[in-house]
């Protein structure tokens, strides 16, 4: 897929799929994440931030005390496209990874970003 070419409805559809959480709605691809809290949704915009920096793609943000909601849309085309699901992806692994049960990482006490 070029990057600048805006998604079908069914290749929208077979990512959607992939992406659990992650709807279209009014030409974006979007989420919200819940956070523990205010702390962690900070902790949450910046890392999402880091990621889009990293892949030069930039998302919409919207910050509640315990939400942050993802937009994501290729602004040149004004449509989704194949960069706005990858990005999707990589925010997703991100976000949402906590350790093993196995592992020397204790991880988060209380219930984490969901």
């Amino acid at each position: 897929m070029a990057a600048d070419v805006v998604l079908t409805k069914s290749e929208l559809q077979a990512a959607i799929a992939e992406l659990p959480g992650w709807e279209v709605r009014d030409g974006w691809l979007r989420r919200t994440y819940q956070t523990p809290g205010w702390p962690h949704t900070m902790l949450l915009a910046q890392t999402i931030g880091y990621l889009a920096e990293a892949a030069w793609h930039h998302p919409d943000l919207s910050l509640g005390y315990a939400q942050v909601t993802v937009k994501l849309q290729t602004h040149r085309v004004r449509g989704i496209t194949a960069m706005d699901v990858a990005l999707a992806r990589k925010i997703h692994e991100v976000v949402l990874w906590q350790p093993a049960a196995d592992s020397p990482l204790d991880g988060f006490p209380k219930t984490w970003v969901h």
